[in-house]
């Protein structure tokens, strides 16, 4: 059967430890796609942002932000299809929200960062699909521990169930295009074949119709 239309972005999204750059890994190798990653090996202010967040939560989030367009425009210019771990949106919507709500973010930066975030969205297109990785408080403990990056032991319990409330807010009244919910809970694509071919099937039925 053919392809309706050939898709040109793909975004995976889920909290941090939920499995997306080991998702948006294996579809790119699955679909031929090409991977964007999120760069945190030379992410400027990651580190200083974990020692001491509130004097660097909005240099963070700007960072993030005018990387993520790049992205975009790099994605909307180019010929391949592409999957992105991460997207804008997460940004916006979760983590500047989390830093401000924590008071790690003045109300001035915070309110300077989402109009600015307002006004960009405006220019940019949604992916053709998002995938969302939904996931629980200990699975996430669980996977962070396993991966061991040496900057997340500091990350606090409170701010990842807050992190996971405002995923949960913000893709319950996702409308921008496309959704696709995939419970980590109950699917280890990561090691089960079965459990990978089941999310293939439900990204191919959203995609291109086929069931």
């Amino acid at each position: 059967m053919p392809h309706k239309v050939t898709p040109k972005h793909i975004a995976v999204a889920g909290n941090i430890g939920s499995g997306k750059t080991t998702l948006t890994a294996m579809l790119a190798k699955h679909y031929k796609w090409e991977p964007h990653f999120e760069d945190v090996e030379h992410n400027p202010y990651l580190i200083d942002f974990y020692e001491d967040m509130h004097r660097w939560s909005f240099n963070l989030q700007i960072y993030f932000l005018n990387n993520r367009i790049k992205h975009l425009i790099d994605i909307r210019s180019g010929k391949d299809t592409v999957i992105q771990d991460r997207t804008i949106y997460e940004d916006a919507y979760i983590f500047a929200p989390n830093l401000f709500d924590m008071g790690l973010m003045t109300k001035r930066d915070y309110e300077n960062y989402t109009s600015f975030f307002q006004n960009l969205k405006t220019l940019i297109q949604p992916p053709d699909l998002l995938i969302y990785l939904k996931t629980s408080i200990p699975t996430l403990v669980d996977q962070i521990q396993k991966r061991g990056r040496e900057y997340e032991e500091n990350i606090r319990l409170d701010y990842l169930k807050r992190l996971n409330e405002n995923y949960n807010k913000w893709i319950d009244s996702y409308d921008d295009g496309p959704l696709l919910v995939i419970d980590v809970n109950n699917c280890n694509f990561a090691e089960k074949e079965e459990d990978f071919a089941d999310v293939v099937r439900r990204i191919d039925a959203q995609l291109f119709g086929l069931f």
